[in-house]
């Protein structure tokens, strides 16, 4: 496997409103949306700075009739899209996207793992860079985290198709264990058991913000919902999980106060 192979290098949400999606993930997280359709296929950037961080996509027909919410997608690269979505279905992922070239862009397939939580696979192509500059950066992916029914089978799939190790494991009490992963020595993540009916499986992608109160404010000032938070966690950072006005489940991670 090669240093990137394993590394979530882009996030997508797919929503019913791009243009309201745009406007609250601006206001909250800093964001710039541009368009950047191919023919055939809507498309937007959203931007912080000069860096892409993530983009917007009209929800598929398909999904949008199945009263499926908003949901955000996270792309993890590897070497080989092919032979990596293959091993997956092996290991009894369901594959809803066959590998499909983007032109000019890479490669890519999306998937759902064995217990339903849905991600995505991405090869870019030779020259273009393979994902965000630092993983604490403003506006980019800092934390990726999993809930499933049984985590240490989530691990289990995940560490097979990516090389994850497993890093610290906190206690939390009643609630379970909570599994630290990590991707070529650097803690990216977490797992942890949660059955279906106490909190919402698959996956949740944290944003990094620069203070957690300033970001709660612009949470509800663009009429979003807070449903956790703001929490201080281990290590000192402050998260917020929401829902953004179409419905889409999201979260910010902010440095420690002071």
């Amino acid at each position: 496997m090669s240093e990137g192979h394993g590394k979530f290098v882009w996030y997508e949400l797919l929503t019913t409103d791009t243009a309201q999606a745009g406007k609250f993930y601006g206001t909250v997280i800093g964001w710039e949306a541009k368009d950047a359709s191919i023919p055939g296929i809507p498309y937007t950037l959203l931007s912080i700075g000069d860096d892409s961080a993530a983009g917007l996509m009209e929800m598929p027909d398909a999904l949008r009739s199945t009263g499926a919410k908003p949901v955000w997608l996270g792309y993890v690269g590897v070497d080989d899209v092919d032979k990596t979505a293959s091993l997956a279905a092996e290991k009894g992922a369901t594959v809803h996207k066959a590998p499909e070239d983007i032109p000019n862009v890479g490669r890519f397939a999306v998937l759902a793992d064995p217990q339903g939580a849905l991600f995505a696979l991405f090869k870019s192509r030779p020259g273009e860079p393979s994902g965000p500059p630092q993983l604490r950066s403003p506006g980019h992916g800092g934390w990726h985290e999993l809930m499933a029914a049984d985590a240490q089978a989530a691990f289990t799939f995940y560490s097979t198709l990516f090389g994850w190790t497993k890093a610290e494991a906190i206690d939390m009490g009643p609630m379970g264990t909570y599994q630290i992963f990590a991707h070529n020595g650097t803690a990216i993540g977490g797992m942890m058991a949660c059955p279906p009916s106490q909190a919402p499986t698959g996956w949740t992608y944290y944003f990094n913000v620069r203070d957690i109160q300033d970001t709660l404010n612009r949470i509800k000032s663009a009429s979003g919902t807070v449903q956790m938070g703001p929490q201080e966690v281990p290590g000192g950072s402050w998260i917020i999980q929401g829902i953004d006005p179409q419905g889409g489940r999201f979260a910010v991670v902010a440095p420690p106060a002071g």
